[in-house]
């Protein structure tokens, strides 16, 4: 059984509030490009972080699923997006993938909005931990602000992940706080951890990407500044597996 995943980041710059020019953007960028199992894209990849939450909002299998679900079947591998899920009361920010037909295999809600720009009013809190495989590979979800917490990673911990995937508009101001942070949780939990950033701007803030990956002793395999492109890396769960068992603190966690 193949233990390795490629996995595509598409750092780009989204067009603010307006989908039909980012599926261009995407399109095009998209265009060519070497072969992956996953594609993974920015926090609501299609608006950009928007409060307007209501405006945007669309359902799991909307305008936004139809876009990716093509890139899916024609790049035949799964694929990772942001959108603005529809709710009852409140609105998502919500994380999809689907695998390489195009159909919904799981979505994450984020569960901690950023009360500092007011997301928590717009958007509702997500209750989940969410769990998916690509290709035998466990992974983790997790949107933005919740790379602050590490209690939610844990979870992804307890369960022997072997990926934790963050999809993110995080502005240059903080930018070190995401670099230090995607590297810490791959050293405590002792997995990859990729989180996908965009670039850019958007009314308010600046964004230069850093999209990243880390494997399992927080060593950094790659990271992009400024630029606007697909990522390609190759994991191996056996470099996961072989890490814990070598280093067997995960076996210590006293989740209280």
């Amino acid at each position: 059984m193949n233990s390795k995943l490629k996995i595509g980041l598409v750092q780009y710059s989204p067009v603010w509030e307006d989908k039909s020019e980012c599926i261009k953007k995407l399109e095009s960028l998209l265009t060519g490009g070497e072969a992956v199992n996953l594609l993974i894209f920015s926090e609501m990849t299609l608006t950009g972080f928007t409060m307007k939450s209501n405006e945007f909002a669309e359902e799991l299998e909307g305008e936004s699923y139809l876009f990716f679900a093509a890139i899916a079947k024609e790049k035949k591998c799964a694929v990772m997006y942001g959108i603005i899920e529809k709710g009852k009361k409140k609105n998502f920010n919500t994380l999809v993938h689907l695998n390489n037909q195009g159909k919904i295999i799981a979505s994450y809600r984020k569960i901690h909005p950023f009360s500092y720009s007011k997301e928590n009013i717009f958007y509702g809190n997500g209750k989940e931990v969410v769990v998916t495989k690509v290709k035998g590979i466990k992974i983790g979800l997790s949107i933005c602000y919740d790379l602050r917490f590490p209690e939610l990673y844990r979870f992804y911990a307890k369960v022997k992940v072997h990926l934790i995937i963050d999809i993110a508009n995080w502005p240059d101001t903080r930018i070190e706080h995401w670099r230090a942070l995607l590297k810490a949780r791959a050293i405590e939990n002792q997995c990859y951890v990729a989180g996908v950033n965009r670039v850019g701007d958007d009314p308010k803030l600046h964004y230069n990407g850093f999209s990243s990956v880390f494997d399992p002793m927080g060593k950094e395999i790659v990271a992009v500044e400024n630029d606007e492109k697909i990522i390609a890396v190759e994991i191996d769960k056996t470099n996961v597996n072989e890490v814990r068992n070598k280093l067997p603190f995960l076996k210590d966690i006293r989740l209280i």
